[in-house]
């Protein structure tokens, strides 16, 4: 008897390892994305003629919540907070993310991360955001190591006003951060000098694929530290240029498997130049295939 109980055992064991979908379904099961975002970056010519119906067909894709860029001292688009949160709530689209800007690009504006920053942070606490991203540096403000050293120190001093508002700060790439500076590379000055609880990354798929590197590298040496990503693809050919997600080279199943190392909590589609189709074709190409993806 305990003989055959000892095969009967073993023989289910094996049978579970030769057919693990059918013994564990709800492990072997592949995922789809719930929820999807969008940066409205992509369909910025179409908001300066007409905001609110812009983002109502952008609502009617099926996308569910939105990132925002265009703040300039307590307006986006010109539009009052209270107008944005109007447009957004008849529409049914959250507002989860706004893209800023350090300043040196503009000293005389009155409301960035180097002047008067908690102003920009309570319009965002405002429109119920969860998130401030430092967009982009310019040229002038990123020459050297040390410079990258003073941005993360800036970065910190934005989280801890963002923290108290219950907002996250995050940092959001280009190729650039992935080119060394004599044998530094300064994407890992900003992971290493800015605080990891304060400040999060923005991984742009694209950009740091265009830079040589890989994203699943830096989820894996950085886990958690992800919280937000942009989705945009790479056209196939020597140009490497932007293209609707699903129509290029990223392996995009792989790299949402990998979504509980990075930390992502939101993601955004983005296409920077819409060649082919309209804007608002391309977020439709690429909303489609990222429902339909199984991961």
């Amino acid at each position: 008897m305990v003989r055959r109980n000892f095969l009967k055992t073993t023989s289910l064991a094996t049978g579970a390892l030769l057919a693990p979908h059918a013994i564990f379904p709800a492990v072997w099961e592949e995922q789809k994305l719930q929820k999807i975002g969008v940066q409205v970056y992509t369909v910025r010519e179409d908001l300066q003629n007409d905001f609110a119906g812009t983002i109502k067909k952008v609502a009617g894709i099926g996308y569910d919540y939105l990132e925002l860029f265009n703040y300039n001292e307590h307006k986006i688009y010109d539009k009052s907070i209270k107008e944005l949160n109007i447009i957004f709530s008849d529409n049914n689209i959250e507002a989860k993310s706004l893209h800023v800007l350090t300043g040196a690009q503009a000293p005389e504006q009155e409301a960035t991360m180097m002047k008067n920053w908690e102003k920009v942070v309570a319009d965002a606490a405002e429109m119920a955001l969860d998130y401030l991203v430092c967009a982009y540096l310019v040229e002038s403000e990123r020459q050297t190591i040390d410079d990258y050293k003073r941005l993360a120190a800036l970065f910190n001093k934005s989280a801890e006003v963002c923290q108290q508002y219950g907002i996250q700060f995050c940092y959001h790439n280009h190729d650039f951060e992935f080119k060394p500076l004599g044998t530094t590379v300064p994407y890992d000055i900003l992971l290493a000098e800015a605080d990891k609880d304060l400040v999060k990354m923005q991984l742009d798929l694209y950009w740091i694929t265009k830079a040589g590197q890989e994203p699943i590298k830096y989820f894996k040496a950085h886990p958690g530290r992800f919280p937000l990503w942009h989705v945009k693809d790479m056209s196939i050919g020597k140009q490497a240029g932007f293209t609707e997600v699903g129509n290029g080279r990223i392996d995009w199943q792989s790299i949402f498997q990998h979504t509980g190392a990075s930390g992502m909590k939101k993601f955004f589609v983005e296409q920077d130049v819409c060649k082919d189709y309209s804007a608002l074709e391309s977020l439709n190409i690429s909303y489609n295939y990222l429902k339909n993806l199984e991961f």
